[in-house]
């Protein structure tokens, strides 16, 4: 169904975390109503049925005209390992890849290391007679009577969703197509990926990897997207639902149903873009984007207001701060790192007698020991409220109420098993986040060659401005951003996502010797494949932008770069690949080797629609003073308790300043500025925080 262009159509964002459950409602492009509500186990679509019961009132449904979500089903099922049952259809011989995978170790000198185990075990994992080789070259054909024999093995195996990944199947997809053939002719209600289609490019490892991850959510995300387009329709909304992919970008629920795997990092995604728009409004600036939750915190890096993309992802961690111990998942994502907790995760004693926060969070339900739903572990939010930052009859605007005695009480039980006041428990809860937080965004930003001191964070979360200070100060970043509506910032954040999709196809080549017929063909069938998609949202196919990469590296080498070429396909030549190649390796590693050939791995396209421009506008600033009054609170750089100053957010004015130390308050979170700190609202209602 075709995007309205009715000048006053509304459009609607929901996105659903661990704990809450955001809701954004934009009329034309102004922001008129945000919801936070509790999301719902088992079934999430409940939780966004009371939030759009929040924000409708008042609006007719049948001026909606596009409904955009992002969900954490995906990673969810990875995690939890609650997809569907997956069988695995590979070449002869190849039937071990998922369980050999790159044979290393994530941690050399551990003994009692633990991999994690294949989505599809050694079981339903069935070989076919084919080959083909490198260069497309037919080897061996397809042997069409033993595959047909499949089949009826995995209807006896009770499989629902099969993936089919055949030997350089990037370069010559044709058994992969007939084997899909013959099972959707014998077996029609099987799910079916082909990593043809889901991930073409070299690596026999993460290509099957990837392609058996996508079959397992597949049904899973196919009976939620039925379900929940259902209930939309039960509730009288009839628009398009956009899905908001982990690159940053928007597809169709049926893109979404074929490469569900693309919704891995939907949610996070979401959160990057609104810290990238809101840090570059006033100037292409280079931000660290920092997201706290109720569940997990993450940050990613935006520089000149396009955010770092990675090739590729894991899911399901063994470990969940360890790279290697994942399952690999090769898509384009937002290059984001979890690092830490959120504020339901729970604090404990740990190792050595020290406080230990998360991994494990107490969610929404029962939630932190403030909420009185039945939590009694203490968590972060906790903390934060007997440090005094969070005000328990202003929660959620003061629609949830907070048992701070609950709290302090928790709290104290910790402290005794530490040898702590109940302050000082609370304070080093508050501090351990902090540093672990701080710890892994600096390693984020080392791995990638970069300085983050010199950039802007841009809180974001319920949680994220509540600790942004503290993260900044051990970063050594001297200012800080606190957007409007901070607290559903991801929400807001999906409605300024391009329409978009990523594609990519291995074509291995020494970079003299690039066959431009076959790379030409090749780029002009993802280009065309990407603007019938982005129709299908309803955007013009005139006003499409398409980018082109390609995947580079010297010969010898274990990994690539991925370089920025120009969109003009007759324009590419072997040397304009080969300078563009240079200047970036030599801009990332300093120097390169001498007299070594580059090669092309792979070439991507990235095919967009035009972004969003929501806007906020500022509130009239209430006739009442700003300052609502003072309350006790804790701070690092301070020997005791001090009375910091608590402030209105919605009666400040464009130009006023607040020194810390204080806290700003509004609907959805809570800005705290520390001793030292310079805050004054722009005239786009951010909260700009300079740390002296």
């Amino acid at each position: 169904m075709a995007v309205k262009e009715t000048g006053d159509q509304l459009r609607i964002a929901v996105d659903i975390g661990g704990t809450f459950t955001d809701l954004v409602l934009l009329e034309g492009d102004i922001l008129r109503h945000t919801a936070k509500t509790l999301t719902t186990y088992p079934d999430p679509s409940e939780g966004v049925a009371t939030g759009l019961e929040e924000i409708l009132p008042g609006w007719e449904r049948e001026r909606i005209s596009e409904l955009v979500h992002a969900t954490t089903l995906v990673s969810n099922a990875l995690i939890e390992r609650k997809g569907a049952v997956t069988a695995l259809i590979t070449t002869a011989g190849f039937r071990d890849v998922l369980a050999a995978g790159k044979e290393q170790r994530y941690e050399l000198y551990d003994l009692g290391i633990e991999m994690p185990e294949p989505l599809v075990p050694r079981r339903r994992r069935f070989e076919a007679s084919e080959r083909v080789l490198a260069d497309g070259t037919v080897d061996e054909k397809l042997d069409v009577d033993g595959a047909r024999d499949i089949v009826p093995r995995l209807r006896a195996a009770g499989v629902e969703a099969v993936a089919i990944s055949f030997l350089h199947a990037y370069v010559q997809p044709q058994h992969e197509q007939e084997m899909a053939g013959m099972i959707r002719e014998l077996a029609p209600d099987l799910a079916v990926s082909l990593s043809s289609e889901v991930s073409p490019e070299v690596g026999e490892f993460h290509r099957t990897s990837t392609t058996v991850a996508n079959a397992y959510v597949l049904p899973v995300v196919d009976r939620y997207l039925l379900h929940l387009e259902q209930s939309l329709k039960d509730d009288g909304i009839d628009a398009p639902l956009h899905i908001m992919l982990s690159n940053g970008g928007l597809a169709t629920t049926e893109t979404a149903r074929h490469f569900p795997v693309r919704l891995l990092e939907s949610g996070p995604a979401a959160g990057v873009l609104a810290a990238g728009y809101f840090g570059s409004q006033d100037g292409a600036r280079d931000v660290i984007a920092f997201d706290m939750g109720g569940t997990t915190a993450k940050a990613g890096l935006i520089e000149a207001g396009r955010p770092l993309i990675a090739r590729e992802h894991e899911a399901a961690r063994v470990d969940r701060f360890i790279k290697g111990s994942g399952l690999p998942i090769r898509v384009p994502v937002i290059d984001l790192i979890e690092i830490g907790a959120g504020g339901g995760s729970i604090a404990r004693v740990g190792p050595f007698g020290l406080p230990k926060v998360g991994p494990d969070s107490a969610a929404s339900d029962p939630g932190p020991v403030c909420y009185a739903r039945g939590g009694s572990h203490p968590t972060v939010t906790d903390a934060d409220l007997v440090l005094g930052y969070l005000d328990p009859g202003f929660f959620l605007g003061g629609t949830m109420a907070l048992d701070i005695a609950a709290a302090r009480r928790a709290i104290s039980r910790l402290g005794d098993d530490l040898g702590l006041s109940m302050l000082e428990a609370a304070a080093a809860i508050h501090r351990v986040v902090n540093e672990n937080m701080a710890a892994a965004a600096r390693m984020h930003a080392i791995e990638r060659g970069r300085d983050i001191r010199p950039y802007v964070v841009v809180a974001t979360g319920g949680a994220g401005p509540v600790h942004a200070w503290g993260v900044a100060r051990s970063l050594g970043v001297g200012r800080l951003v606190f957007p409007p509506n901070a607290g559903v910032a991801s929400a807001f954040g999906m409605l300024t996502a391009p329409p978009s999709f990523d594609f990519a196809r291995s074509l291995p080549s020494a970079v003299a010797e690039i066959s431009w017929a076959r790379v030409g063909v090749g780029l002009e069938e993802m280009i065309a494949t990407g603007r019938a998609q982005l129709a299908a949202t309803g955007r013009d196919p005139e006003q499409l932008t398409v980018s082109i990469g390609a995947d580079v590296r010297y010969h010898g080498q274990g990994g690539s770069i991925t370089v920025r070429l120009t969109s003009d396909i007759p324009a590419l030549t072997s040397e304009s690949i080969a300078t563009a190649f240079e200047q970036e390796y030599l801009r990332l590693f300093g120097s390169s080797p001498p007299d070594v050939e580059a090669e092309v791995l792979t070439w991507r396209v990235r095919v967009a629609g035009e972004p969003g421009h929501p806007r906020i506008e500022m509130r009239r600033p209430s006739t009442e003073s700003s300052l609502k009054g003072t309350r006790p609170m804790w701070f690092a750089e301070l020997p005791e308790l001090v009375e910091a100053g608590v402030y209105d957010r919605y009666a400040l004015a464009a130009g006023d300043e607040i020194t810390g130390p204080a806290v700003v308050e509004e609907r959805e979170s809570t800005v705290v500025i520390g001793p030292g700190g310079l805050a004054s609202l722009d005239e786009l209602g951010n909260l700009e925080v300079e740390i002296r």
